[in-house]
């Protein structure tokens, strides 16, 4: 007796169910899922797998997600704790990780982290050989750096988050004070993300108009308007997220998503990201610290030279000179 799928459907060709855009996230956490559900609503990729030891929690997940298939267009969703389920991926996002706690700086979770990257790339490298590796644990310059010595890909394969988080917020903070919107409004933050960030407040500006012509003393104590008071609200806002909620997630998985969609279009934006910047800025040793970097599907493609003032690039090696002292005590 025929099936009700044999009497509707007349099958002409078999399925090719390779994917071509395959992306992984692993971590099922607040900052996971956050990853997921934008980049699903953006359609960045046809097949999306989750990775986690937490199986009930995470089958729940997929299951929530495959039950709103009909509003977005990814056509598979997959989970497991196995990575047999990453298999082929095109690109993989790495979250997973001791979550930040109220009042702890992200230097602080260094050793816990290091063990999880230990027990995770090697098996992402596994599955899939030519991917990409985008890393979002903290704290993600150093978690960066241990991916990329685990790995044994090349160092533009493999990214940090980095500073794409913190320039959104400096720019929505400036934006905030000039009544602008933060897409008009342009300006980087460099260097390590966390407390040793480095704003450069000699490229910011409106309209190709750099705000220090109308301001010679931007972003200094001498500044009478303080917006230096921007780039300490740019350091201080994940700790207040965090006091407040307990965690942050939303704006993380949005600028992920941003990155995401740069490297599987092959856009060749820019964007400050965490690579090496040996040889940049007197820099002699292999550090991850974030830069404007082009990204596409070869990963970081190039890196663009910004032009540090004596006093940005004081402080992009003081953030180079605190990372090496943690590099040195760590064992991967």
């Amino acid at each position: 007796m025929s099936t009700i799928k044999e009497l509707l459907i007349e099958s002409l060709a078999a399925e090719d169910k390779r994917s071509q855009n395959k992306i992984t996230i692993v971590g099922s956490g607040a900052v996971g899922m956050a990853c997921a559900i934008c980049i699903l609503l953006k359609d960045l990729t046809d097949e999306l797998a989750l990775i986690d030891i937490s199986e009930d929690k995470l089958r729940g997940e997929m299951l929530d997600l495959q039950h709103g298939s009909l509003f977005f267009n990814t056509s598979k969703i997959v989970s497991g704790k196995d990575y047999s389920v990453s298999a082929n991926s095109k690109l993989v996002i790495v979250t997973v990780g001791a979550r930040q706690q109220k009042g702890e700086s992200r230097l602080s979770l260094v050793q816990r982290n290091v063990n999880i990257m230990k027990a995770v790339i090697p098996h992402i490298v596994n599955e899939s050989p030519d991917c990409k590796i985008l890393v979002v644990t903290n704290p993600v310059d150093i978690m960066t750096h241990v991916a990329w010595k685990l790995s044994g890909l090349s160092a533009s394969s493999v990214i940090g988050s980095g500073c794409n988080l913190d320039s959104a917020r400096f720019r929505y903070l400036v934006g905030e004070k000039l009544g602008v919107h933060p897409t008009s409004c342009h300006g980087w933050i460099i260097g390590e993300h966390g407390d040793c960030s480095v704003p450069l407040w000699s490229g910011v500006n409106v309209a190709g108009v750099p705000l220090k012509t109308l301001n010679p003393h931007l972003g200094t104590d001498a500044d009478k308007e303080n917006w230096k008071s921007v780039h300490k609200e740019v350091i201080s806002s994940a700790y207040e997220i965090i006091k407040m909620k307990g965690y942050t997630n939303w704006a993380i998985g949005l600028s992920v998503t941003n990155l995401a969609l740069s490297i599987l279009k092959n856009l060749r934006r820019v964007h400050p990201v965490s690579t090496v910047v040996k040889g940049l800025y007197g820099i002699k040793e292999d550090i991850f610290l974030s830069v404007p970097c082009v990204l596409g599907r070869n990963g970081v493609s190039d890196i663009v030279k910004v032009n540090l003032s004596p006093e940005e690039e004081a402080l992009f090696k003081k953030s180079a000179k605190t990372l090496s002292s943690i590099l040195k005590d760590l064992e991967f």
